[in-house]
Formats: structure tokens, C-alpha cells, sequence
């Protein structure tokens, strides 16, 4: 909902939605048997054989990390200081980075297209910034520090994540 424009990002937090549930339903059908998103990874390539990684949690978890990758660097470009200094009120130039650095290689010709019409429907930095204090007026210092903050403990879990899909060989780069 940060993102703005509920019509174009719609598809993106469905998306997203979808394959959170994707990943909970499999957890929930056994808990103790999938206490971890590795042991989900582990049960399903056993399960699936050949076709594994391209079904199940396991997909969903691959398409779940990168979006979240997204997140993270446009997150992380915005901490920075990151910006078009004719135009430091739009975000544009961070979701560029962020889509180039997490999603434009396992995007066709189209969805690329599609995602740089896309930036000019972005909100501003700082509407954006408000939208993650939920609509509080913050200054723009104390929030940068949360996303900092936020950072801090997130991306190592992600990073996580990306490492044990390289383990696993669990990556799929398809477009």
C-alpha cells in the first residue's frame, strides 16, 4: 500500500500475497514436519523429484525472495541518500536500481517495459515515507533511521535465504 497507485501495484502485492500463502498453507499442513523454510525445501525436493525447484512452496519462495529483494534495495538506495538531484522528491531512480539489482534478469522484454512505464506512477519519497509511519508526520531523519534499522535485521535473513537456494541449487534463472 506504500507503493501508491492501487491499480498498477495491485498484481505486485497479490502476487506477493499469493505466494505467502503458497509457503503458510504448506507449513500449516504439518508444522512439525516444516518447522523450517529449509525443511519445506529439503521434503519438497524429495517429493517433487525432476521437478523441483519449479513447484510448490518452493517456487514460491523464489519469486517471494526476489520481490523481497526489491523491497530491500529501493529500501536501502532510499537510506543512502540515493536520488535524481533535479527531482529529489521522486523515487524513481531507487526502484530502477532496485529492479535491476533484484528483477529485470528473470523478466521478459514486455514486463520490463511494462515496470518502467510503471516508476511514473510511483508516490514520492516523501509520501512514501509517511505511508511507512502510517501516516504520522515524522521528520524524514527519524524515519530513514527506522528503514536503517529495518535493514539491519532483515537482510541478513534474506540473505540467508539466498544462500541456501544456492546450496540447494534450488534457483531457477528462466525468465
Amino acid at each position: 500500500d506504500c507503493l501508491g497507485t492501487p491499480i498498477v501495484y495491485a498484481p505486485v502485492k497479490a502476487d506477493l500475497a499469493g505466494n505467502i500463502k503458497k509457503i503458510r498453507a504448506v507449513y500449516d499442513s504439518n508444522p512439525a514436519k516444516f518447522k523450517t523454510l529449509q525443511n519445506i525445501l529439503e521434503v519438497e525436493k524429495e517429493m517433487y523429484g525432476s521437478a523441483w525447484p519449479k513447484m510448490g512452496a518452493t517456487l514460491a519462495l523464489m519469486w517471494l525472495k526476489r520481490g523481497l529483494k526489491f523491497m530491500l534495495v529501493l529500501l536501502q538506495s532510499i537510506s543512502d541518500g540515493e536520488r535524481d538531484e533535479e527531482h529529489p522528491n521522486l523515487i524513481r531512480v531507487n526502484a530502477m536500481k532496485a529492479y535491476e539489482i533484484a528483477l529485470k534478469k528473470y523478466h521478459g522484454w514486455m514486463l520490463q517495459k511494462l515496470f518502467t512505464g510503471s516508476v511514473y506512477a510511483l508516490p514520492y519519497k516523501s509520501d512514501l515515507l509517511k505511508a511507512l509511519e502510517k501516516g504520522k508526520e515524522v521528520k524524514e531523519e527519524e524515519t530513514i533511521e527506522k528503514i536503517h534499522q529495518f535493514l539491519l535485521r532483515v537482510t541478513p535473513i534474506l540473505d540467508a535465504i539466498y544462500e541456501m537456494y544456492t546450496k540447494m541449487n534450488a534457483e531457477l534463472s528462466y525468465k
